[in-house]
């Protein structure tokens, strides 16, 4: 919940300075943000179609999408760049996941995460996602 809960309230944050004028994005912003939401779903996809995926491509393709977002975050500077940032941020505990069994002394710290937890990041992803699609929508109507 903490992943999921954590996007939401930055989708919240985003949404408001919009709304408020307080963020104007440019043309990069609209055009990044469009490329960001078109790789998210490709990394992600629905629930029916992750949740028959081998935990190992699940977490393969979390990883993907969390690589997308910095991808992204590359591209830009202001307040796009500090929402993905806040973003990758939420995102970072599937860094420390793994698939694989191994002896837990020799992961790096790496943990097993719970189908639970699967769940609720590829949720955060998709939330993400349709976040930036639709706020692209809306910059292109108000610019």
């Amino acid at each position: 919940m903490e992943m999921r809960r954590a996007i939401e309230n930055l989708v919240e944050e985003a949404e408001r300075q919009i709304r408020e004028g307080a963020w104007i994005p440019d043309h990069a912003d609209r055009a990044t943000a469009t490329k960001a939401a078109a790789d998210l779903r490709a990394a992600v996809g629905t629930p029916q179609e992750q949740e028959a995926l081998p935990l190992v491509d699940r977490l393969a393709r979390l990883r993907e999408a969390l690589a997308d977002v910095a991808i992204a975050l590359a591209q830009v500077h202001g307040h796009l760049a500090w929402f993905l940032g806040a973003a990758a941020t939420a995102l970072t505990p599937i860094l420390h996941w793994r698939a694989l069994s191994a002896d837990d002394k020799d992961t790096f710290g790496a943990v097993l995460p719970t189908l639970q937890q699967y769940t609720e990041a590829e949720e955060a992803v998709r939330r993400l996602q349709d976040a930036l699609a639709r706020i692209s929508g809306v910059w292109r109507h108000s610019a």
